[in-house]
C-alpha cells in the first residue's frame, strides 16, 4: 500500500487497559509512526483515511496455540463416526494421516480468514499432517501470506508412528524453519506433540535443531494426568523436569496445554523464560487443572491465550475472566486484573516480539501496526483497566477493520479480495472428502 494509512477520530486502547478518545494514528511501512490528538494530524494527499468515528482501536489479538486443521476435522463435541481407534487422540492422528495438501490448504484458508474477521493478527499453528509435512507447512505459509495474516507454524512430530517417520517429519519441519527465517509475516517453529508421545532420542534432536537454527519449539506441556502417568512410568520423571533436562525449556519454548503443573514446576517455567499458552476453558472443567492455571498465573508473566483449535479467542478471554474472579474471591490470586492483562496483552505481545523481532502489543509509536478497529465506541478513560464491562463489550462487538503489518486485511467487516462464503464452501467440501475416506478406510 502506497502512502500512509491514517486512522482518524479513534479511541485508543492503552497499555494500562484504559481508553483515550479523540486520537489519530499514522501507519506507514508496517509501523505506527505517530499517535496524536485528532486535530493535530491532518489528512495529506495520498493518505488512506479510515474514519473511525470514535470507535476503539486496539492491538490485534494473538492465538498463541491452535490446530487450524485438526480443530475442524475433529470437533470438540458431537459424534464422530469413524472406524478408527477409540481414543480421541488416536482418531485425530488417524484423520491427520489422510489429509491431502489440497485439503490442508482449504481448511487453513477458511480458518485464517475467520481469524482475521475475529481481529486475530497472529496465529501460532500446531499442525499434524504426517503424509506430507513439507507440503502441508508450505501451503499454510502461502495461504497466510496471501490473506495477509501474521503466522507461525510447527509440525506435531511424535514417536508413535516409528522412529524413521518421526525423524523424517522433524527434518521436513526444520527445513521449513530455514526457509522462513526472515519473512515479514511467516515464521517456522519446530514442533512435537507431548512428553508421553516422544522418545528421548527424538526430543534430543529437537533440542539440538532448536539451538542450531535458533528456532522456537512448540509443544503440549502437560496435557493431563494421563500424560504425567505415562511420562513417569516410562522415564521416572514428571513432564516439566524431563523436558527441562533435555534442554527444551527456555526463551524459545512455546508450551501449550499446561493442565497438570504444580507450583515448583510453574516456578521453573518462569525461571527458564518459557512462554506458556493457556486455554482457560479447559481449566474450568476440573478443579485440579484449575490449580495449574493459578500456579502458572501467580508466578509467570510470559503467558497468553490459545484456542487449541476450538471455539474463539474471546471464548477463552471470558473463561479466563471467570477463572480469575473465582481465584480472586478465594484469595488465591490477589491481582486478577494484572493476570488478565498478561493473558490478553503483555504476554502475547512478548511472543510476537520474540517471533518477529519488533515491538508489538501497544498502540504506540514504533510498534508494529497490527491493529483492530472494533464497532464499539467506549467511554473515555474508565477508572479501572480491563474492566468486565469493556471486555464484555469487545467480546460482543463486530470487528470492523483488521490491519496486519500496516496493511488492511479486513475493511468494515469484509475480507479484502476474498469471498468468505467461497472459502467456507471449499472447507466444507474438504471435510466431507476427509470424512468419507476415513469411514471407508
Amino acid at each position: 500500500m502506497e502512502g500512509r494509512l491514517l486512522l482518524k477520530n479513534c479511541a485508543i486502547f492503552r497499555a494500562d487497559g484504559r481508553v483515550r478518545s479523540g486520537m489519530a494514528l499514522v501507519v506507514q511501512d508496517g509501523f505506527i509512526r505517530r499517535v496524536a490528538p485528532n486535530a493535530d494530524v491532518p489528512v495529506l494527499p495520498g493518505d488512506w483515511e479510515v474514519a473511525c468515528q470514535g470507535r476503539l482501536v486496539a492491538p490485534g489479538l494473538v492465538d498463541c496455540h491452535t490446530h487450524l486443521v485438526g480443530g475442524q476435522t475433529l470437533p470438540s463435541t458431537g459424534n464422530f463416526l469413524l472406524r478408527a481407534p477409540d481414543t480421541r487422540q488416536d482418531r485425530r492422528r488417524h484423520v491427520a494421516s489422510l489429509l491431502t495438501v489440497g485439503e490442508v490448504e482449504a481448511l487453513t484458508r477458511f480458518a485464517l480468514a475467520r481469524a482475521l474477521r475475529d481481529g486475530i493478527t497472529l496465529v501460532v499453528e500446531h499442525l499434524e499432517a504426517p503424509s506430507d509435512v513439507a507440503g502441508a507447512l508450505s501451503v499454510q505459509a502461502r495461504v497466510a501470506e496471501q490473506l495477509g495474516i501474521r503466522f507461525a507454524s510447527a509440525h506435531i512430530t511424535h514417536s508413535l508412528a516409528g522412529d524413521a517417520p518421526a525423524q523424517a517429519c522433524l527434518e521436513a519441519n526444520a527445513e521449513f524453519v530455514r526457509r522462513y527465517r526472515s519473512h515479514p509475516l511467516v515464521r517456522g517453529a519446530l514442533g512435537f506433540q507431548s512428553s508421553h508421545s516422544c522418545e528421548d532420542s527424538l526430543l534430543r534432536r529437537v533440542s539440538t535443531l532448536s539451538a542450531e537454527l535458533e528456532a522456537p519449539v512448540l509443544f503440549h506441556l502437560a496435557e493431563g494426568e494421563e500424560d504425567l502417568a505415562a511420562t513417569y512410568s516410562r522415564h521416572g520423571k514428571r513432564v516439566v523436569p524431563r523436558l527441562d533436562e533435555l534442554g527444551l525449556l527456555g526463551p524459545r519454548a512455546i508450551a501449550a496445554r499446561a493442565r497438570s503443573i504444580n507450583t515448583q514446576e510453574a516456578e521453573r517455567l518462569a525461571a527458564t523464560g518459557a512462554f506458556v499458552a493457556l486455554s482457560p476453558r479447559a481449566h474450568l472443567t476440573s478443579e485440579r487443572t484449575g490449580d495449574s492455571l493459578e500456579a502458572v498465573l501467580a508466578r509467570h508473566h510470559l503467558v497468553g491465550l490459545g484456542t487449541s483449535g476450538h471455539g474463539t479467542l474471546w471464548d477463552e478471554v471470558l473463561a479466563a475472566f471467570v477463572g480469575l474472579m473465582r481465584s480472586a474471591r478465594s484469595g488465591r490470586l490477589p491481582d486478577p486484573d494484572g493476570a488478565l492483562a498478561q493473558l490478553l496483552v503483555s504476554g502475547p505481545a512478548e511472543l510476537c516480539t520474540r517471533l518477529f523481532g519488533a515491538p508489538s502489543g501497544r498502540v504506540e509509536e514504533d510498534n508494529i501496526a497490527d491493529l483492530v478497529v472494533y464497532d464499539h465506541v467506549p467511554a473515555a478513560d474508565p477508572e479501572t483497566g480491563y474492566s468486565p464491562h469493556l471486555i464484555g463489550q469487545l467480546a460482543r462487538s463486530r470487528v470492523a477493520w483488521t490491519i496486519v503489518n500496516g496493511r488492511v486485511a479486513v475493511r468494515e467487516g469484509q475480507l479484502l479480495g476474498t469471498d468468505f462464503l467461497e472459502l467456507s464452501t471449499a472447507a466444507t467440501q474438504a471435510l466431507a472428502s476427509v470424512w468419507n475416506r476415513a469411514r471407508l478406510g
